[in-house]
């Protein structure tokens, strides 16, 4: 990929972790954005985007006509997730933990919406399948949702472990995985994916929203010097979408 010339607007990652008004990159991974797009929508491109790119491809291996269960579906991930599963002919169930962020996965054209607070939320997935079950599960939560996912998978199923919320880990029982051939993978975009990678999945993620087949959700915006609100608000799950600190 070539240099993008001097001015060019351009997303790319921070190279380790915090916030900064300024931060060098190498040019390799400097992508520019179309001009129909904006600085906060291409952010949650580069990381959320890339993240649902890789948990429904590489990991989770879905497949047309496949059943996918995406948890936390109107966040950063998820709803970039919901979408892109659409966009692979899957059927698609996202969970949520309010009215507003259901309706806001079923806008986003998941085929079912979950409210995953409620007691039964687990069997409401299942009647949602036809008592099947899915093939994939993309979890961030942990603990008993993420064994109640577990449990929810249909035989050769695969549960996409890519963090845990709850603060708890799921607690994997091993006999299930043989008898049931199941597969539980961890996913990292930062550990699996190379920067080359990285910047043919985000043209092809940058593409597909400049031409509006794919919408970034972007919630909260704050200036970075309310970095703090920001990380308040995610804890109390009072987000959708992404979440961006600006610099004024």
């Amino acid at each position: 990929m070539s240099e993008p010339p001097v001015g060019t607007r351009v997303v790319s990652g921070l190279q380790g972790d915090g916030y900064a008004e300024y931060v060098a990159t190498p040019a390799a991974v400097a992508l520019p954005i179309p001009d129909s797009l904006g600085f906060a929508e291409a952010t949650a491109l580069f990381v959320q985007g890339l993240t649902a790119y890789g948990l429904l491809t590489s990991a989770g291996r879905l497949q047309p006509g496949e059943t996918v269960l995406v948890h936390a579906a109107a966040g950063g991930v998820g709803s970039l997730a919901v979408q892109l599963a659409k966009a692979r002919e899957a059927v698609v169930i996202g969970t949520a933990s309010s009215a507003v962020k259901l309706d806001l996965i079923h806008s986003l054209g998941a085929d079912t919406a979950v409210d995953y607070s409620r007691p039964g939320w687990a069997e409401a997935v299942r009647t949602a399948t036809g008592g099947r079950g899915v093939d994939v599960v993309l979890e961030s939560v942990g603990g008993s949702i993420g064994a109640a996912s577990l449990d929810l998978l249909a035989p050769g199923g695969r549960l996409v472990v890519y963090g845990a919320a709850s603060g708890e880990p799921v607690r994997v029982p091993t006999q299930a995985l043989v008898y049931r051939g199941l597969s539980v993978v961890g996913y990292s975009m930062g550990a699996q994916m190379a920067p080359q990678e990285m910047a043919a999945g985000l043209q092809a993620l940058v593409g597909a929203a400049a031409e509006g087949r794919l919408k970034p959700v972007v919630g909260l915006r704050l200036p970075l010097a309310e970095a703090a609100a920001a990380h308040y608000a995610m804890g109390e799950r009072k987000t959708t979408g992404k979440v961006v600190l600006e610099v004024m």
